[in-house]
């Protein structure tokens, strides 16, 4: 089943995280003290002093035999190429984002996966864009049938 539901972006906020912030953590005290719980994150460029993220692994407990185990983390200078998601809410009213990022290595070599919060910390500078939505409820809540907290989008009116 695909829910759909229509809206558009009202306003775009754009800011700049400094050196040893969470970026995780830096995208959500912004959307607090904006009140932006119906978002998504548009853009995310900087450099990372080490990172994480999580992949899909086998997990035979999981209702759908994967899940997500310990993050993957890496040391040192990391570039992150882009990340984006989605700023949600919970049914308290809580922000909670979902970020999917690629990162490379100063070889090159590239990475991928979910944005682990508390782990990806500024270098120099990460630059963010995120788009402020209108008309979407942008919800996240558990969900019976994955047995995993999920995106629920609904209409605003």
């Amino acid at each position: 089943m695909i829910r759909t539901v229509h809206g558009s972006i009202k306003e775009v906020a754009a800011f700049r995280l400094g050196p040893g912030m969470d970026v995780m953590n830096g995208i959500k005290e912004v959307c607090e003290q904006k009140g932006i719980k119906n978002g998504v994150v548009l853009s995310a460029i900087g450099s990372l002093d080490g990172a994480a993220v999580c992949n899909p692994m086998p997990v035979t407990t999981a209702k759908f035999g994967f899940g997500y185990g310990k993050p993957t983390e890496f040391v040192g200078q990391i570039e992150l190429i882009s990340a984006n998601g989605t700023i949600c809410h919970g049914d308290n009213g809580e922000v909670l984002l979902h970020l999917h990022c690629s990162l490379s290595d100063r070889n090159g070599n590239a990475y991928g996966g979910h944005m682990v919060e508390g782990m990806n910390k500024v270098l120099m500078t990460t630059d963010v864009i995120i788009g402020v939505l209108d008309k979407i409820d942008m919800i996240r809540r558990y969900d019976e049938e994955t047995g995993v907290p999920m995106f629920h989008p609904e209409a605003l009116a």
